[in-house]
């Protein structure tokens, strides 16, 4: 997979997505990526690509809104997910909603001008080449057209294990560009500047960007419970304005090609 992500070196990610996605953490990020696509996407129908799409949350989120998606995956055990979820879904939402199997490298020829929204959530982390895997992105999007990416923070890497009172491992991360994630292998995190040089060079232009789990990232496994409105509500705020954002767990920037 020349210029894409590996799968994690053929771990089954399905499994540790699903479980992560049932936690305060994983329902938090789901619901702040979900926010910002509301407040930048057109509310006309448009076409989407989804980079990496999971077991379709997100892609369901957007079909329901009236948008049409392509999700895009390599793995087998979250295309099963996906078509899973999407199949509790009514006839009009499915309809909207395709599965591909690939990679991010095949993503230019998937619509003939280009997409109006490119997705991509929770997957640079993982890609060999970051410089390809943003070029094939930016190469998706039609002129005008947005880019949704949510990718680790470098920025904020320490702030979990020097919460969780790891303070060893806070010392032995302020001084690297990878760690270990939710699913168990190994991520890189990369710096907010270095993406945005990466696709200004594609052609894409950050139009703004949010921290994603700026409270709440040391909370472990923790479930979603009452309140969640009120966490969501302050994950929000936090993570539209500095200096909060600079330290969240994730970033989610959304630009648009000129």
């Amino acid at each position: 997979m020349s210029n894409s992500w590996t799968s994690a070196s053929g771990a089954d990610l399905s499994a540790g997505y699903a479980r992560h996605a049932g936690t305060l953490r994983g329902a938090l990020r789901h619901a702040l990526v979900a926010r910002a696509l509301r407040t930048h996407l057109p509310s006309d129908s448009q076409q989407v690509l989804d980079i990496g799409g999971g077991d379709g949350h997100q892609a369901v989120l957007l079909a329901r809104a009236g948008h049409r998606v392509t999700l895009l995956d390599p793995d087998q055990g979250m295309h099963k997910r996906a078509a899973d979820r999407i199949s509790g879904e009514s006839e009009q939402v499915r309809d909207r909603i395709t599965l591909v199997e690939g990679t991010a490298d095949q993503a230019g020829h998937l619509a003939e001008n280009g997409f109006d929204l490119v997705c991509c959530h929770g997957v640079l982390m993982y890609a060999e080449n970051p410089h390809a895997f943003l070029n094939d992105l930016a190469s998706a999007v039609r002129p005008g057209g947005l880019v949704s990416l949510l990718t680790k923070n470098a920025d904020g890497l320490a702030m979990r294990p020097a919460l969780e009172g790891r303070w060893a491992d806070a010392v032995a991360v302020l001084g690297a560009g990878s760690v270990e994630g939710n699913l168990g292998v190994s991520s890189r995190a990369d710096a907010l500047s270095a993406v945005e040089a990466i696709l200004g060079e594609a052609g894409v232009t950050t139009c703004q960007w949010y921290g994603v789990r700026v409270f709440t990232d040391h909370l472990g496994d923790a479930p979603v419970g009452e309140g969640f409105d009120y966490v969501l509500e302050a994950e929000w705020q936090a993570g539209c304005r500095d200096p909060y954002r600079q330290i969240a767990r994730l970033f989610h920037l959304i630009g648009q090609k000129r």
